[in-house]
């Protein structure tokens, strides 16, 4: 059963899981992962999130991943193929729509690494727009509680505008 979009106040404790999550990924991956980030909510510090920790590892070349699905394995993260989402390699660790690690892996530099960041460090460091942010995913999640693609969904025009923002500054 699919888990509702339950949206939590920040919690200090995501910022050390990410660390030691990016530890342990980092001993499987090695000299192939150029940089990890924390990304999505949990990354904002004060801001309310699903409790789910999301990262991202860049990589020089996606066609390495598949190399290292079983070593993930290990670790309890799954390889979720999405064909929607081509430039980017998707492990998720916990149970389908109920995960507890979202791993995400770009090619590093790429539009996509590039974006991720942009939004992220915007939200960070402007408080106005992460309040904003933060009201919209509360309401969001009110309405489509028990459906995480729409929830989801709904989201992308905001990002997006935010994205955008955070070019032209």
């Amino acid at each position: 059963m699919e888990k509702p979009v339950v949206i939590e106040e920040y919690n200090e404790n995501w910022a050390f899981e990410y660390q030691r999550e990016a530890q342990r990924i980092k001993q499987i991956l090695g000299v192939h992962c150029i940089a990890i980030e924390h990304i999505g909510s949990t990354s904002v510090p004060g801001l309310g999130a699903k409790p789910i920790i999301d990262f991202m590892v860049g990589v020089h070349d996606l066609g390495e991943v598949d190399t290292w699905i079983n070593p993930l394995a290990a670790l309890g993260y799954e390889h979720v193929y999405h064909k929607e989402f081509p430039n980017r390699r998707f492990f998720r660790k916990g149970q389908w729509r109920a995960g507890t690690h979202h791993l995400h892996i770009y090619t590093y530099g790429g539009e996509e690494w590039k974006n991720i960041i942009l939004f992220r460090d915007y939200l960070q460091i402007h408080p106005d727009i992460r309040k904003q942010y933060e009201q919209l995913k509360q309401g969001l999640a009110e309405k489509y509680r028990n459906d995480r693609d729409a929830y989801t969904n709904a989201k992308h025009p905001f990002i997006m505008d935010v994205i955008q923002k955070a070019k032209t500054e």
